[in-house]
């Protein structure tokens, strides 16, 4: 199941992936504008925030399967239609349709999670899951560089249009509803937006969430920034740029698995205090180099290895201690959450976008505030009371 889960997530994340090294051809293709290929990206971020309510709403009233066929299949019709696009209007508004479809799979598997465990259990479930997510950033632009060069850049949509089929065919074989008639009985819409009222004013909930998108945050400003650092001001070639992004998820993958037993040890909350805290350590020492003087790619890969290593034990973590105390409503909880997190990595990745020259200062810059905002915000919603709170749900 929660290879299922994981595959089901990884599709919105593979989309983009592995999108990301033909955006130079596509503009080529189309005779488009580098912004208007690059609106094309925007436009499915905006999507998989916008939806992830939808979807997670839906799953709290029809289930949690159903939202999940709705959501493949529509990511599979547009996924046929943006490998068929003849110009970039087309492509940008079937993207935006294509990261509709993809945010039933961001929002509903941690929905399931939270139906099936709570505490130490269920950090261990979700980072299985992050587990098999992560890989996405590892083999998509490996995967996209290889289909670009083997059919051109149509066929990565053929491609992903094939993973969301075999997530259908996962789905209907391996993984059961897990929110029965008797959870859902009584569900309303009007339910479900006080649902989301409450959850806005659910200070304890809403910390948690932005410390997970304050880490998301600093990721969105590298995805954005890291192709035109690394390949245009360092010189890598579009393969060791691969394999440079792809450490950063071993990083996140590996050390993600230790979710489990460490909460189970320590507890969940000292767990993201500490690995918050040293993520913005580390972070502060790499803009300290570089606003000294320093330029050494090795000193970007290399701590930024080691903050990606604890954003895999704050991610997970705080995803789970979020929505411990809203299991009746999980799936609104988590596409909440999810929506978030995501446009707080698109406002970050604009905002540091507007001040970005291709060298290694500006993106470093934009890094480092996301992991001191997330420090911040930890120790405010973890300190005190907010720490009683959360171990309440352990």
């Amino acid at each position: 199941m929660v290879l299922i889960l994981g595959l089901l997530s990884a599709i919105g994340p593979f989309a983009i992936d592995m999108y990301l090294p033909a955006l130079p051809q596509i503009g080529a293709s189309l005779n488009a504008p580098v912004a208007a290929v690059q609106a094309s990206l925007t436009a499915f971020f905006l999507a998989l925030g916008v939806g992830q309510p939808v979807f997670g709403t839906l799953s709290d009233l029809w289930g949690r399967k159903k939202p999940l066929y709705l959501g493949l299949g529509l990511f599979v019709l547009a996924s046929i239609g943006c490998a068929l696009a003849q110009d970039i209007h087309t492509l940008v508004a079937l993207r935006f349709v294509q990261g509709l479809g993809a945010s039933a799979g961001m929002a509903i598997p941690r929905a399931v999670v939270r139906d099936l465990h709570t505490g130490h259990q269920a950090a261990r479930m979700m980072s299985l899951l992050m587990l098999v997510f992560s890989v996405s950033p590892i083999l998509a632009p490996l995967a996209g560089s290889a289909v670009i060069a083997l059919g051109g850049w149509r066929w990565v949509f053929w491609s992903v249009t094939l993973s969301a089929v075999l997530g259908l065919a996962a789905m209907v074989r391996g993984l059961p509803e897990t929110r029965d008639a008797a959870a859902r009985a009584g569900s309303t819409w009007r339910d479900a937006l006080s649902a989301y009222a409450w959850l806005l004013r659910d200070w304890h909930y809403l910390g948690l969430v932005f410390i997970g998108g304050c880490a998301m945050s600093g990721f969105f400003v590298y995805l954005a920034g890291s192709p035109f650092v690394l390949i245009n001001h360092y010189g890598l070639s579009t393969t060791q740029y691969s394999m440079a992004f792809a450490l950063n998820a071993i990083a996140f993958i590996g050390v993600a698995q230790f979710t489990g037993p460490l909460g189970q040890r320590f507890g969940l909350v000292p767990v993201v205090k500490w690995a918050a805290s040293l993520c913005g350590v580390v972070m502060c020492s790499l803009l300290a180099y570089y606003l000294l003087g320093g330029d050494q790619l090795a000193v970007l890969i290399g701590l930024y290895f080691i903050a990606s290593a604890l954003m895999g034990l704050v991610i997970p973590t705080t995803s789970v201690l979020a929505l411990e105390a809203h299991g009746e409503i999980a799936g609104t909880a988590a596409a909440l959450l999810g929506t978030l997190q995501m446009l707080s990595g698109a406002i970050a990745m604009q905002v540091v976008g507007l001040f970005s020259t291709g060298k290694p200062l500006p993106m470093v810059i934009g890094m480092a505030a996301g992991a001191l905002c997330g420090v911040a915000l930890t120790w405010l919603t973890l300190g005190g009371a907010g720490a009683d709170r959360a171990a309440l749900h352990n």
